[in-house]
């Protein structure tokens, strides 16, 4: 028997795969690109379904998010955890599968079973090493898909993937510059006698996430400061910088010492947010500015100068605060502390 691939077949192929890098595709937005390439891809394939569930990192489970063919498993926001099921096999082992029976022993969605499926071909969705995500199609007839078929929905896969993490990137991004805007204090900084504040906030390389500073003043009168960076970037760190901001406020309300509001934020830190690690300085400033108690909690060191005065003074580092007119230079107390993360780091 010849296994040797006839010309047509050959432009078939070709044929194919054009359809999916076209470049035509690249236009569309990420949403209209998406269900462009499960409509060609369930053409190509002449398969009856199509369908894309993305990996929500936080609960560990696969949401079905586009489809062609099978959009109930959208519109009912269909949720499979990772390892069980069909789609989670695929997500877990980081390849592709083929199931030629579907039932409740091979796929955890019954609306799969319950639509006559009998075939189905999933691959994983990957960037940046990880996945992301999976996309499959399915047969409503038996039939035996082949490693040919494998390469071209993995090919589909990939470009999915590709506007699957940029629509990801682009949420991501503007959901934590909203958190960071919403949580960073505004361009009019609080009142302090004898003091001029300024402050200027500007992300390293375009990239939000964790870091953040702090200026407010206690019913005592003194006033706080406070510089933070939570390692990582992006809308995770920026969520765990929310939280970081409101917990040293609140015990900056209930103890004068630095180091202790630290401690105490530090223990909150590890039983928290065990996973996460952070640096963050805070300086408490007395009334007339004449002293200033400061607690670090590995962060990069501080510096100091007289008004007018270019020269670094002290350690090297950023400077948060100077005094409105000359006075005589503050007393200064400072405790270094562990950086806050988990037991080791």
């Amino acid at each position: 028997m010849s296994t040797e691939t006839s010309p047509a077949e050959v432009e078939d192929r070709l044929r194919d795969v054009q359809s999916i890098t076209d470049a035509a595709l690249s236009r569309l937005n990420d949403h209209d690109l998406l269900a462009e390439l499960l409509e060609r891809t369930r053409a190509i394939l002449e398969a009856d379904t199509a369908a894309v569930l993305l990996l929500d990192f936080s609960s560990g489970e696969l949401v079905a998010t586009a489809a062609a063919g099978l959009e109930e498993e959208v519109i009912q926001g269909v949720r499979i955890p990772v390892g069980r099921g069909f789609a989670g096999r695929i997500a877990a082992e980081h390849r592709p599968v083929i199931l030629d029976r579907v039932d409740h022993s091979t796929v955890l969605n019954p609306i799969l079973w319950a639509k006559k499926i009998r075939s189905l071909m999933g691959v994983p969705l990957i960037a940046g090493g990880k996945v992301i995500g999976v996309l499959h199609v399915g047969s409503l007839t038996a039939r035996e898909f082949t490693s040919d078929d494998i390469e071209l929905l993995q090919l589909a896969a990939d470009r999915a993937a590709i506007a699957v993490h940029s629509l990801m990137t682009l949420d991501d991004r503007v959901a934590a510059a909203a958190v960071q805007r919403s949580l960073l204090p505004p361009t009019a900084l609080p009142d302090a006698d004898g003091a001029q504040l300024a402050a200027r906030y500007v992300a390293g390389e375009g990239v939000v996430g964790g870091d953040w500073y702090d200026v407010f003043t206690l019913p005592s009168g003194e006033l706080c400061v406070v510089i933070g960076d939570v390692t990582g970037s992006g809308l995770p760190a920026a969520v765990i910088m929310g939280r970081m901001r409101s917990a040293l406020r609140a015990y900056a309300l209930e103890s004068d010492d630095p180091a202790t509001v630290l401690a105490r934020l530090d223990r909150k830190m590890q039983h928290f947010e065990p996973g996460a690690l952070a640096t963050v300085a805070y300086a408490m400033f007395d009334h007339g500015l004449g002293r200033v108690r400061i607690c670090s909690a590995g962060h990069i060191p501080r510096s100091s100068r007289p008004r007018g005065d270019r020269r670094n003074r002290g350690e090297r580092g950023t400077a948060v605060t100077g005094p409105a007119r000359p006075l005589p230079p503050p007393r200064l107390q400072s405790r270094l502390c562990p950086a806050m993360g988990p037991p080791g780091t």
